[in-house]
């Protein structure tokens, strides 16, 4: 039985046959149409290129362009279930919290810095809002968020 079934597979039924033989002879045919839109694609004028880009002033620079973000951090930072204090002076609240070059640094309002290794990029990113504003210096940005 089921050789049968392979030799009937095995051979091309009737009608893939006549679909071969037509697909055969349309293969070098082109429908009427076309010669009539190639006419008409030669006559067109070009489009005028306009640039959609925004201008310089408004462009926002790309994460590789910058050398850290920054945001402020007013409520207590808690981690793995422990407040998080200032190495320096004991502060709990009122952080910057910097990213840069792929890690996390907490900074007191009183100008003590210490890194986080138990936060990364992907944590700061979740956490922050878009940015509000650039600066050119790190004291620009310091002043900009009130420390």
């Amino acid at each position: 039985m089921f050789h049968r079934i392979r030799r009937r597979a095995a051979k091309p039924s009737k009608q893939q046959r006549q679909h071969f033989e037509l697909w055969a002879r349309l293969e070098g045919q082109a429908p009427p149409e076309a010669e009539q839109v190639r006419v008409e694609l030669e006559h067109v004028e070009p489009a005028v290129v306009v640039d959609d880009f925004l201008p310089p002033e408004l462009r926002v620079p790309s994460h590789d362009q910058l050398d850290g973000r920054m945001t402020s951090w007013k409520q207590p930072l808690v981690l793995d279930g422990e407040m998080v204090a200032c190495a320096g002076c004991g502060a709990y609240r009122d952080w910057l919290i910097l990213s840069t070059r792929d890690q996390i640094w907490l900074r007191c309002r009183a100008g003590h810095q210490q890194q986080e290794t138990r936060l990364d990029t992907a944590w700061y990113n979740r956490h922050t809002g878009p940015a509000d504003a650039t600066h050119a210096t790190f004291e620009d940005c310091l002043r900009h968020l009130g420390h």
